[in-house]
């Protein structure tokens, strides 16, 4: 474990990100969880294996897909089913014919990031999400659904809409009373902007100096449409500490394995969700999957991993086949974003955890 502390501490020196988080484990295991550098530069806060991280696009996979999941297992929605059908205001729109599964594999031929944000902050908090939905029907196809993979924050959005329709509950309360409640993960959560004193007891990894809002952001979504919105969406705003996280990736990989007594998730839906959607790109529904040879997970992770990235610092990926998942959150985008070291990072964590795990032989 000598090199993964040298690596991290290394990146630390290196201005790669002013502090991490680093959790390793194999075969129901943990091997490695320990913590390094500043949660905050100034003043000096020390990040500690308890920090609550802004997990920004890490929503996309644990929680508007987990959601999906959930309402696939109850019947009140299915992966063929169109957008015209599931939200009736898309009925009359060039969407309609957009399938649940093509929103969730990133092929719906949506465009992949909009500055709402810029017209909506301008409109009162109450009126904010009337004006961005109608700014969702109105956006036009890039691409025909189906041809093109093309990460997208926008089909991310519409599936929160879905859930809200399918469900009859907002996006957070789904998520708590069907995932998280269930599973006892109660580090895991959105920050709703009306609700950030009630979650002001955590000790929070600060993220950016946010040039409109005028401050460094800390148990605040980084993401500025999330931010608008309320601070739940699709596409961002859900934070955890890793301990959560890694709780949450080994009751799927247990339903995978068929070893989970839960009951939360279904095997045969879970093999399906991660699965590669088409042959168009390499996401599964919700997940992404290895991209060689330039992955994120490194050279040593299994075409049966699964696994995501977000904008903060934030990564999870889990191999299938070798049991081994990896958590690294960082704090890479404070004070700012323009710190894009953690790129050619990630790879060399990867790679070094799985030599670890080789040598410890399990």
């Amino acid at each position: 474990m000598k090199a993964l502390r040298a690596l991290m501490q290394g990146a630390v020196e290196q201005n790669i990100f002013p502090g991490g988080v680093l959790l390793a484990a194999s075969k129901d295991k943990a091997i490695f969880f320990e913590a390094f550098g500043r949660a905050r530069l100034s003043p000096k806060r020390l990040m500690t294996t308890e920090t609550v991280f802004d997990l920004a696009s890490l929503t996309k996979p644990l929680a508007t897909t987990l959601c999906m999941m959930v309402l696939v297992q109850q019947g009140r929605v299915a992966l063929d089913q169109t957008l015209g059908h599931a939200i009736p205001e898309f009925s009359d729109t060039d969407k309609r014919g957009i399938t649940v599964g093509q929103l969730l594999g990133h092929t719906s031929g949506l465009p992949d990031y909009r500055p709402y944000y810029e017209t909506l902050r301008k409109w009162p908090p109450s009126e904010r999400k009337g004006e961005f939905r109608k700014m969702l029907l109105g956006e036009a196809l890039i691409h025909e659904p189906g041809n093109v993979s093309l990460y997208s924050d926008l089909g991310f959005m519409i599936l929160e809409w879905l859930i809200e329709v399918a469900s009859e509950k907002p996006l957070d309360r789904f998520v708590q009373e069907t995932v998280y409640a269930p599973l006892r993960l109660k580090d895991l959560f959105f920050v709703p902007l009306d609700g950030l004193k009630d979650r002001s007891h955590h000790l929070y990894a600060a993220t950016e100096h946010c040039p409109w809002r005028g401050k460094i952001l800390e148990g605040e979504v980084h993401d500025d449409n999330a931010y608008t919105l309320g601070g739940v969406a699709g596409h961002a705003g859900i934070f955890a500490p890793a301990k959560d996280i890694y709780a949450l990736l080994r009751e799927l990989l247990n339903t995978y394995l068929g070893e989970s007594k839960s009951g939360v998730f279904h095997k045969d839906l879970v093999h399906t969700f991660f699965q590669r959607h088409s042959d168009v790109g390499t996401w599964a529904l919700g997940f992404d999957t290895p991209t060689r040879p330039d992955s994120s997970s490194g050279q040593y992770f299994s075409d049966q991993s699964v696994g995501h990235l977000g904008f903060t610092g934030t990564s999870f990926w889990m191999d299938l086949e070798k049991g081994v998942i990896v958590i690294l959150l960082t704090n890479r985008i404070h004070p700012t974003r323009a710190n894009e070291k953690i790129r050619t990072f990630r790879p060399v964590v990867h790679d070094a955890v799985m030599n670890a795990i080789a040598r410890l032989g399990i």
